[in-house]
């Protein structure tokens, strides 16, 4: 209750449905900005958005500042984030952020809780939800990351989730495959996409001055992340660095996510950063200044999503490195490379080239067209709430007789 009244209140008004969303880091909400906006403006729909995790960690940029900046009133704060870099730190949010969004939630009691994607946080307000009947609707279900634990948290989600709002038809079809009844999984798009559609995404110059550096050459941009699967998360970074560093090109990096390794991660972007001039470390960019940068750049090196979800859109070339987008869906401009050094640096210099570039022409991006936002609301205005929601039924299954061992 507490967090409710720092944050501001959720009022229910009569004959309007009651939908809160969960975001955690600037990564979900990039992607959730669109369909705020549009739940925001429903006439049907009455939002209350939580915030939590690394949004209100001043070491990740304090970024629930930006969020309200940005227009959107803040409904509930759960402070759940260790300031920790190890995976029982990661272990202990998850459990820190339930305790947190119980109090919530079983305050708010909405009729239905908007999910995104896969971070592993994302675990606690789904279990939330499932003990107190309120159902879920979930983004980007469907998807494959194998190399990092999201694959599972995805997974999971899906599982506790009553609508599926997939990214691509071959999502939707893995989530049928999954046995979810037809009728509440629906393709709509990624709707980080969105951004490009409808946001103004600064030139040139308004991002030289934001940012105070020239991208007079074209910029490398770095955004790795801790591969969460593997023992030690950071293993591939020596690789990244040491190709990196035989790099002349302008190099900018952006902050990882709040995984075990990750505050190892920034500590050597940032002692790689220090006697080089030509390279910068930016603590936060908000997702429109992203965006941008992504459009001014030579390149897109590390393991992000946005490399495979949105750098299509930008016929931008990316050099994606190991394990951790393993099994994604993937169109032309990604360059898979094991993290290698001269492999990495060898696919930068391909990617760099004219002839990467010219075959990428007509390329299409298979996560969508950039108007993601509009469906996903017309969907959770749509779908009936209550019991008939709640109620998931199994599908049959045709299995070939088999004998047990």
């Amino acid at each position: 209750m507490e967090a409710l009244q720092r944050g501001g209140r959720f009022r229910t008004i009569a004959g309007m449905r009651t939908i809160a969303v969960v975001t955690t880091s600037r990564a979900d909400y990039s992607h959730l900005y669109w369909v705020l906006r549009e739940l925001d403006a429903s006439g049907e729909i009455e939002l209350g958005l939580i915030v939590a995790g690394a949004h209100l960690s001043p070491a990740f940029g304090m970024t629930v500042d930006q969020i309200e900046a940005d227009g959107f009133r803040v409904d509930a704060r759960v402070e759940c984030l260790l300031s920790s870099d190890t995976d029982v730190g990661m272990a202990k949010t998850i459990g820190t952020a339930t305790l947190g969004l119980a109090d919530v939630l079983g305050t708010m009691r909405p009729d239905l809780l908007l999910l995104i994607a896969d971070r592993y946080e994302m675990l606690a307000p789904s279990a939330v939800a499932l003990a107190l009947r309120i159902p879920v609707a979930h983004i980007e279900g469907g998807e494959v990351s194998e190399g990092a634990i999201d694959h599972a948290v995805r997974n999971a989600l899906t599982a506790m989730s009553h609508v599926h709002l997939a990214p691509t038809a071959t999502a939707a079809q893995r989530l049928l495959a999954m046995g979810e009844e037809e009728w509440r999984v629906h393709q709509v798009g990624a709707p980080s996409l969105d951004h490009l559609q409808r946001s103004q995404l600064p030139d040139r110059e308004e991002i030289e001055q934001e940012l105070d550096l020239s991208l007079a050459e074209a910029p490398v941009v770095v955004a790795t992340h801790p591969v969460t699967l593997a023992r030690n998360t950071t293993r591939e970074a020596d690789a990244l660095f040491e190709a990196l560093g035989e790099l002349e090109r302008p190099i900018l990096f952006c902050f990882p996510n709040s995984d075990a390794g990750g505050h190892e991660l920034i500590g050597r972007a940032a002692a790689f950063c220090e006697p080089r001039p030509h390279a910068r470390l930016f603590v936060n960019l908000d997702p429109v200044l992203y965006w941008g940068v992504l459009r001014q750049a030579a390149v897109l090196v590390g393991n992000s999503s946005s490399g495979i979800m949105e750098a299509p859109s930008l016929v931008l070339p990316v050099v994606n490195i190991g394990m951790r987008q393993q099994g994604r869906e993937r169109a032309a401009n990604v360059i898979d490379v094991e993290p290698d050094a001269a492999a990495i640096l060898a696919a930068i210099t391909r990617a760099l080239g004219s002839e990467f570039k010219e075959s990428l022409d007509g390329m299409q991006n298979p996560y969508g067209d950039g108007r993601s936002a509009v469906r996903i609301v017309r969907v959770l205005e749509s779908v009936p709430l209550g019991e008939e929601l709640l109620l998931k039924r199994a599908q049959p299954v045709n299995v070939p007789s088999r004998t047990l061992a």
